[in-house]
């Protein structure tokens, strides 16, 4: 007769040695490109007045970061170069990518792009992004 499992934790290891043996296959494999996390990392906070966007950007120079507003969409591009090796030298690891990059955003409003302020301290960029102010909800009062 057909028994079930009915232990969680043996599934919970069967998806774990499934997705080890797909990250296995997924970085040998010659025919498949490999993929790289989407750069550069961010964290967007979100308020009636607009959003603040943080971006990681190790190793780039601010003259090699370009900002650009079109509508509802930020795009933040760039290069970072790549490190100079020693002559003679081999790579042992080589984890951080280098070269262009380009990561677009659509806002969920309209920006104020002469209102955006951008700074760049430690290799991260923060980009304080004020919404339109037609597009700021307005409280209606009524009339008797």
């Amino acid at each position: 007769m057909y028994r079930r499992f009915r232990n969680p934790t043996v599934w919970r290891e069967f998806d774990r040695l499934q997705r080890e043996m797909n990250q296995l296959f997924n970085s040998y494999s010659p025919h498949r490109p490999r993929t790289s996390p989407t750069y550069p990392s961010l964290n967007i906070w979100e308020n009636q007045e607009g959003q603040l966007i943080s971006a990681e950007m190790p190793g780039v120079k601010i003259e090699d970061i370009d900002i650009s507003v079109e509508g509802d969409t930020l795009t933040i591009s760039g290069v970072r170069q790549a490190n100079e090796i020693p002559e003679g030298a081999r790579y042992h690891r080589r984890e951080r990518g280098s070269g262009e990059f380009r990561r677009s955003l659509r806002l969920p409003f309209l920006i104020d792009s002469n209102q955006v302020k951008a700074s760049f301290n430690d290799g991260i960029l923060t980009l304080q992004v004020p919404r339109a102010e037609a597009d700021k909800p307005r409280k209606i009062t009524i009339k008797s």
